[in-house]
């Protein structure tokens, strides 16, 4: 298959988040997430600041606002109800606010980047 040097501006990536609950456990709930395609360059400058965090250094960067960043869009996020969530500003705020839920997010976007490696 051909390079296409002009892809869509996004994809999708499954997420799995633990959430906990009551008794010590955790639930597994999944979705599919939208990420934006970043340049290289961004990409790089999001690695540096975080190592820039990491080494204990006042930097402007947070899971959040990395999260914040990439994720635009999702499907198979469903209100109390079991009806669709859609993708707004407003939801988009309240799923940031689960705890360790950016993380997660960042964690898969960075994974999506890295080809895994395959057994023999």
């Amino acid at each position: 298959m051909a390079l296409v040097l002009k892809d869509s501006d996004s994809y999708s990536w499954p997420i799995v988040y633990r959430q906990p609950v009551s008794g010590g456990r955790r639930e597994k709930q999944e979705f599919e997430a939208e990420f934006k395609r970043l340049p290289q360059s961004r990409i790089t400058e999001i690695q540096e600041l975080v190592q820039q965090r990491i080494d204990g250094e006042e930097v402007d960067i947070s899971d959040v606002s990395i999260a914040d960043e990439v994720l635009v869009g999702w499907e198979g996020i469903v209100d109390g109800e079991g009806e669709p969530m859609p993708f707004t500003r407003r939801t988009k705020e309240q799923l940031l606010e689960l705890p360790m839920m950016a993380g997660t997010l960042i964690e898969a976007f960075f994974n999506s980047l890295v080809e895994e490696k395959r057994g023999n």
